[in-house]
This record gives C-alpha cells, sequence and structure tokens, in this order.
C-alpha cells in the first residue's frame, strides 16, 4: 500500500479495516531519534492515580504523547476524538467553539445547559472540569494525553460513565529548555506558542507557556451590514504558568494557573427541510413562512438578521495547588486543590433565514472549587490509593431576547396578525448549585511474579439546588434532588512473559442525575430525572507480540440501568422542549484493537479500530419518543485510524520525516431517537506532515496538510418542527508551514 493513502483505495470501510488489521500500529511515541534506535519505548500513565506501565495496566486506556499530538495536527481536545477507538468528540453548544461533548463507547451528553452532567469527565492535572463548555481545550506544551474507556467510577466517581479524559501538563524542572513554534497556512491561519521550562535554583522550578492562534471563517452573515465575526472564524489566547517548590526530595509544592480568552465566529449551521408535522395547526412549532429559497447558497453562510448572534466567546481561568508528601517508605500523602471560573455567550438562529421565527442568543458561566485528600501506599506486594473529595459548582444559564414563533415574537405578534400569548421576546434563565463528596479507596495486590489482583470501592453523593424560569412559569420554580452511590470494581491480571499481560475487570459506573435543560412546556417539566448505573464486563490483551510489533485489544460488555437519555420534542408544547427521561436499559458491546508495527528501524505504523454495537434494550412504560433497538446518540459503529510514519537520515546528520494520518467514523444518529432526518453521515479524514530537523536536533521545519481533500461533514443533527438543524464541521482543508526553534536554560 502507498502510505501517502489514495483517497480512491481507502474510501470503503473494508478497506480501512483490512488496513488496520493487516498494518497495526500503537500509541507508542518519541522524539525521532528515539523512535529510530527505540520503537517499543516503555510508556509509563498515571490514569489509575498512580505511575504504572501502559501495558500492565488492568483497562482500556490509550495514551497520546506529545509528538504524536505534533505529528497528526491535534491543537484541541475535538481533535483527539479522531484518533482513539470507540471515541468521538462533538460540538452543537450554541455554536460556541469552546464547546466539547465527550461521547465513549456510545455514552456522553451534547447538551451544555448547566443543569446537564456530560457522561465523560474531562481532567487537567486531576482537576475535574466539569462543563462541556470550555472543554475543547488547545494543547500546546502537553506532556500527554490519556484516554479511558470504560466506566471510571472507582477512582474519578460521578459523570464518568463513559470514561474519562486526563489532560498532563508538562511539570516544572522536567526540562530545561525553551520553545518557540509558529504555523502559517491557508485560510488565513496564524499561530504561535512560546514555552519554558527550567530549575530557578535548588529548589524551585518554573514552566510557562503562551499560545495564539487564528483562523479567517469559512462563511459570511450576509444580512448584517458589519457582522463582527465571519461563520467559523477562530481566534484564542491561552496561557499557562506554573511553580514547584521542592525544599527536601520528601515534599513538593506546584502551583499553576492557567487561563483562556476566545472570541470565535459562531460554527457553521444550516438547516433542512423535513415534512412538517401538521400545517394547519400553527401552535405545534411548525413554520410555515419557511420556505428553501429563503436560505442562502452557501450552506456556510448564516441569513440571521439578528445582529450578535453570529460570534462566540468564551473566557476563563483556572488556578490548582498540589502538595505532596513522601510520609516514609511506604506512605505518601497528596492533596489538590483548584478554583476555575468561566463565561461565554453564542446562540443559534434556529431557522437560518432572515425571517425573526427561532432565534436564542445565551450566556452562561459556572464557578468550581475543589478538594481533594490522597492517602496512597507502596509495598513490595500491594500498593493502593486512597482518598476523601469535595467539588462544589455554581453556575447559570440564561437567554434573551429569544424569538420562538408562534409563542414569543417580536412586538408580541403571530405570523397571521394576531396577538402572542406571552408578549414580546422570551427570557429563560436556570441556576443551579452542586455539592459534590466522595470517599474512595482503590488496592492492586500481588499474589505472585504474574497475577495480580485488584478492586475499588467508592461512596458518592450529590446535592443539586436549581431554579428555573421560563415564559411558560407563572413564577420561578425551586428544586432540590439528593443523589447517591457506591461504585466498586474489580480485576486481574496476568503477564505471560515480560512483553505481555492479559487482564480481566469488572466496573459500576454513576451518571448523576439532575434536571431537564429546557422545559418550555411549563414547571411540571422541571422535576429531576435519577441517576443512571453502568456495569461493565471487559477483557483485554496488552503486550509485544513480536520483536516489531506490539498489540493492545480490548473485548467489552456494557450494561446501563435507569438510562437517561435527553432528546428534544417540537411538539411537547410552549416551545423547543429538551426532556430528559430515565428510559430504560441499553447495552453497548464491542471490540478495540490498537497495534504498531515496526516494519524497519525507519517505517512504522500505527493503528486503532474500535466496534460498537449499541442499542436500547428496554423503554420504560410512559416513556414517549425513544423506541426499543434506538441508538445512543452520536454514537458511530465504527471508528478507525491509521498513521504511518518513515524517517529518513541525511548524510549531514538531518532528519527527514514524513507522517501521515486517517480517520474514519461511521455514521450514527444525532439523537437517541431514529429518525432518518437525524442520521449523520460517515467521515474520512486525511493528513500529513513533512518534516525536517536539523543535525543539532534544535530545530524542525513541516509542512503540514489537514483534512486535505476538504471533507465537509455534520457534527449534530437535531430534528426540529419542519425542518433539522445542522452543525456542520469547521475543520475544513488547510495547508501550511510550521517552525519550531529549541534554546538550552
Amino acid at each position: 500500500m502507498n502510505s501517502v493513502f489514495p483517497r480512491r483505495g481507502l474510501t470503503a470501510i473494508s478497506a480501512a479495516i483490512l488496513t488496520a488489521l493487516t498494518m497495526p500500529a500503537s500509541v507508542l511515541a518519541a522524539d525521532n531519534a528515539e523512535a529510530k534506535n527505540n520503537v517499543f519505548e516503555k510508556i509509563e500513565v498515571t490514569a489509575r492515580k498512580r505511575t504504572e506501565s501502559l501495558f500492565e495496566t488492568p483497562t482500556a486506556i490509550t495514551s497520546i504523547s506529545e509528538n504524536t499530538i505534533e505529528k497528526a495536527n491535534i491543537g484541541n481536545l475535538d481533535d483527539i476524538g479522531k484518533y482513539v477507538p470507540n471515541l468521538n468528540i462533538t460540538r452543537y453548544g450554541v455554536g460556541n467553539a469552546a464547546h466539547a461533548s465527550v461521547f465513549i463507547r456510545g455514552i456522553g451528553l451534547q447538551d451544555h445547559i448547566i443543569t446537564t452532567d456530560p457522561g465523560v469527565g474531562v481532567y487537567v492535572d486531576g482537576v475535574y472540569l466539569g462543563r462541556q463548555m470550555g472543554s475543547n481545550l488547545s494543547l500546546p506544551n502537553i506532556a500527554r494525553v490519556e484516554v479511558l474507556r470504560g466506566p471510571q467510577g472507582t477512582l474519578y466517581g460521578r459523570n464518568t460513565l463513559g470514561g474519562a479524559v486526563n489532560v498532563i501538563t508538562k511539570q516544572p524542572g522536567d526540562e530545561d529548555i525553551a520553545t518557540v513554534q509558529a504555523k502559517v497556512g491557508s485560510r488565513g491561519r496564524l499561530a504561535t506558542d512560546l514555552y519554558a521550562n527550567t530549575r530557578l535554583n535548588d529548589e524551585l522550578s518554573f514552566s510557562g507557556s503562551l499560545s495564539y492562534k487564528q483562523r479567517d471563517g469559512v462563511g459570511t452573515a450576509i444580512n448584517l451590514a458589519n457582522p463582527e465575526k465571519e461563520i467559523g472564524e477562530e481566534q484564542e489566547v491561552s496561557g499557562r504558568v506554573a511553580f514547584k517548590w521542592q525544599p527536601t526530595s520528601d515534599f513538593s509544592l506546584t502551583a499553576s494557573f492557567d487561563a483562556v480568552n476566545n472570541e470565535s465566529g459562531q460554527s457553521p449551521y444550516t438547516i433542512e427541510f423535513t415534512a412538517p408535522l401538521d400545517a394547519n395547526d400553527p401552535f405545534n412549532g411548525d413554520f410555515p413562512l419557511l420556505t428553501p429559497d429563503m436560505l442562502p447558497s452557501n450552506p456556510d453562510d448564516l441569513a440571521t438578521t439578528v445582529a450578535g448572534i453570529e460570534s462566540t466567546d468564551f473566557s476563563g481561568w483556572g488556578s490548582a495547588i498540589t502538595a505532596q508528601w513522601q510520609l516514609d517508605d511506604n506512605y505518601t500523602a497528596k492533596f489538590i486543590t483548584s478554583y476555575r471560573t468561566s463565561d461565554y455567550t453564542g446562540g443559534l438562529d434556529d431557522d437560518a433565514v432572515a425571517l425573526n421565527l427561532s432565534e436564542f442568543p445565551e450566556e452562561g458561566g459556572a464557578d468550581q472549587y475543589s478538594f481533594e485528600l490522597q492517602l496512597n501506599g507502596s509495598f513490595d506486594n500491594m500498593d493502593f490509593v486512597s482518598g476523601l473529595y469535595y467539588f462544589n459548582e455554581d453556575g447559570f444559564t440564561k437567554s434573551g431576547p429569544f424569538v420562538f414563533s408562534p409563542w414569543n415574537t417580536p412586538n408580541g405578534l403571530l405570523n397571521d396578525g394576531t396577538t402572542a400569548s406571552f408578549g414580546d421576546y422570551g427570557y429563560f434563565d436556570v441556576n443551579q448549585e452542586t455539592d459534590a463528596y466522595a470517599a474512595y479507596v482503590n488496592v492492586s495486590y500481588s499474589l505472585s511474579d504474574a497475577l495480580k489482583v485488584g478492586g475499588g470501592l467508592r461512596y458518592s453523593e450529590d446535592k443539586k439546588a436549581a431554579n428555573a424560569l421560563f415564559p411558560s412559569f407563572p413564577a420561578r420554580k425551586y428544586e432540590t434532588a439528593n443523589f447517591n452511590e457506591v461504585t466498586w470494581d474489580m480485576n486481574a491480571s496476568y503477564q505471560l512473559n515480560n512483553d505481555m499481560n492479559v487482564y480481566a475487570q469488572v466496573q459500576k459506573g454513576y451518571q448523576s442525575g439532575g434536571f431537564p435543560p429546557r422545559p418550555f412546556g411549563g414547571p411540571a417539566q422541571f422535576v429531576s430525572f435519577e441517576e443512571t448505573k453502568a456495569i461493565n464486563y471487559e477483557v483485554g490483551f496488552k503486550g509485544q507480540v513480536h520483536e516489531r510489533v506490539s498489540m493492545m485489544l480490548a473485548m467489552f460488555v456494557t450494561d446501563y440501568t435507569d438510562l437517561a437519555l435527553p432528546f428534544n420534542d417540537p411538539t411537547a408544547g410552549g416551545g423547543f422542549v429538551t426532556i430528559v427521561e430515565n428510559a430504560g436499559e441499553s447495552k453497548a458491546q464491542g471490540i478495540e484493537l490498537e497495534t504498531t508495527v515496526a516494519i524497519t528501524d525507519d517505517f512504522s505504523i500505527r493503528s486503532a479500530v474500535g466496534y460498537l454495537d449499541s442499542e436500547i434494550t428496554k423503554v420504560d412504560d410512559g416513556v414517549l419518543g425513544i423506541g426499543k433497538g434506538d441508538s445512543p446518540a452520536l454514537t458511530p459503529r465504527w471508528t478507525v485510524m491509521i498513521a504511518p510514519s518513515y524517517f529518513y537520515d541525511l548524510d549531514s546528520g538531518a532528519t527527514i520525516a514524513f507522517n501521515a494520518n486517517y480517520s474514519y467514523r461511521s455514521d450514527m444518529q444525532g439523537q437517541s431517537v431514529s429518525r432518518p432526518s437525524e442520521k449523520i453521515k460517515s467521515r474520512e479524514l486525511f493528513g500529513f506532515n513533512l518534516s525536517y530537523t536539523n543535525p543539532y536536533g534544535d530545530m524542525e521545519v513541516t509542512l503540514y496538510g489537514e483534512n486535505i481533500f476538504n471533507e465537509v461533514y455534520d457534527v449534530g443533527r437535531l430534528q426540529q418542527s419542519g425542518f433539522v438543524g445542522v452543525m456542520r464541521s469547521n475543520d475544513r482543508s488547510e495547508f501550511g508551514i510550521k517552525f519550531k526553534k529549541e534554546f538550552e536554560l
């Protein structure tokens, strides 16, 4: 096979899978010299809150290194979703570029209202982010990203029903270098990263980074005289500083501060017409005035007349302090505390035309702080991790002035000229405060040199107080709810030889209950739903099966009960209603394969294949809109990644490196309701890097291409009354040059 990946040879999923299985690869990565001289470098991970070998960890985990992030042109968390099996990351959140909905093995949540919790937890250096808005992190100067698949209820607790994503930064004092990176490309791409990491003295170390990126948009708000932003435009500034104080070998204190300011255009959005529910009944939410000729000829353009809705912004900052004591030869204590705050604005003109039929400008924010105290131990045959945890979040979402015809319209007039029931433009707001408590312990014990067993237990309790005011409410409604759960896991691993391991595990996960995000139908809809629980059965194999081949294989079955599924019902009355029901039960089963083959010392191929069969197996009595056999939202059956790498040494001592990448996601449903209008078609993405590294190894120049065939695909589809809203991809084709220079400090 040609490593340039001819498009005509890989358009079918069968060809992609065949290639991935016959030319496997892994997530193992080092810098150019290490990759050539030590193909299977040992990788250590900390996903289970202890340092251990990736191959010896008894769970399904992908570790994406700094080098892989660079060579695969990964710029933010959204890109990570293209290269991990059974991981899908999508964006629909009021068109805001900072929004990321992470789905692992069919579990996630695409909504962003403050009362909705994600199904996959995102962490930065052990600190829980907790919000979908703001999770689409930029990834400059990151040590690695670890993706755990399957319920992580013991070590991570609530809202990790599908899994967890750990972003791990470079620690102060790990290296004495400064790095300057610059990127210039098509579509007005401009980016720069500055990074420094050094020891200031024997006790104090420092690391810091500053990043800027921008890119032109792909469309225009054609009916606005002076639009603030182009559709799809990107502009972001972010930075991070950290200090590490280590007065003795037994104690260290690390303090970090990070901030981000993102001012971008709305994500590309359009609509497609479907059969009206009832053209003779204006109160079912149909928009009979909509006609196809009102839509812009370019689907990336926006025809709204609402000034400001074409632009979005997100800003936030966070701080964290981590203290670690080596109490004696066996025990270590660790304390992590953090504070984070964030605000955003955004919105969608749902009807995508010049008529004032459905416009929802929106803003929101959240303040979070957390404390975690760990006591960990390591002995000859046993190690354990234990801790106490507290998390508080206080946040809001509000929208207004919004229009939803015929209930809330400009000047209080309906399309037929009569007076609207609720007067002028509409307003709503939702507020929620959460207190979460937990205690946990996780133990691993070696029965012999080859056989290890382990298990864990966690008690979680969540207290939520929420209030909401919608146009259909006679007064603000206040609600409280408490949720608690005991989660656990059991595992065993056996080392076949020094290079190969097998494992089996059973895990129980827990997704917190909550309140519906958009109860337009009236206060009776603003009631709590219960928590979702899951039990995952998994077996796996990891190791080096040949001196030039490594493999990680996982097979799993997960049963979900009291499954809380959101779906949007355009006929529920009073507005665009998002309902959350404990719908019943579902099952997910699948296989994940990540492998590497080093064909020569200079040529290797990484790959990952995921297969997922997920469906709702039982629907409780009285639950409407969701049916037995429906597929959970945003869950592709097949996920495929292939990435070949080739190095060539020049006589001068310099190195030429070629890296290519291919990513595939098969068809999926936009919601957990099987409507043909909400089916998202499959997509294929191709990219490459061609790099020159000088003989000294401190300068690199790279030609890059992202989505080189300019695949335009849907990232979300949401049925509304008479049409379906379509969020389009924003990662269009891009070509350019990158420059990197390192300096010793």
